[in-house]
């Protein structure tokens, strides 16, 4: 079953690669509680099948940094992707991308939350096993207040810009 709008984001853990040292935080792969990070907060999320693949390097990450500003203008927190990779992927891929300090690039290692979520795919046939299906969502305080599902392969509305709109 797909989340909703006006749903709680489930339960479950996201790891993210942390560069800097700080309180809390070691140098490498930490664990984060999604409830614990969201709670409080207005969050931007974008999920997309993998690190390195053609659209989500050339159209959806770079989408989200370009438009950080105006997102974080319009009441936006923290900008996340999460992808069904780990977290040396994902941190790499957020330093090619120029993401850091800028997009939280969560890895979904197992594809546990992206399950959780209902918005899992099956790519199996391009040798890539359980990936997240491209999607954004807006989440206030641990609830989806807006969602952005595409339809197959498409890259129409999960993009920077629709939910830039959806901010107004």
């Amino acid at each position: 079953m797909t989340i909703k709008i006006a749903e709680k984001l489930p339960e479950g853990s996201l790891a993210e690669f942390i560069e800097v040292e700080s309180e809390g935080c070691s140098l490498g792969p930490n664990t984060f509680s999604v409830a614990d990070l969201t709670k409080g907060k207005t969050i931007a999320i974008f999920g997309l099948p993998g690190a390195y693949t053609p659209t989500c390097s050339a159209k959806h990450v770079p989408g989200y940094v370009e438009h950080a500003a105006a997102l974080k203008a319009k009441g936006v927190d923290e900008i996340w992707c999460i992808s069904v990779n780990d977290a040396f992927v994902m941190g790499a891929w957020g330093r090619d991308q120029k993401a850091t300090g800028i997009v939280r690039m969560m890895a979904d290692g197992n594809a546990a939350f992206s399950k959780a979520l209902g918005l899992d795919a099956d790519f199996s046939k391009f040798g890539m096993g359980t990936r997240s299906q491209r999607y954004s969502m807006v989440v206030v305080d641990g609830t989806v207040t807006q969602l952005n599902v595409e339809d197959g392969g498409n890259f129409a509305v999960s993009n920077a810009e629709t939910m830039l709109a959806q901010l107004s």
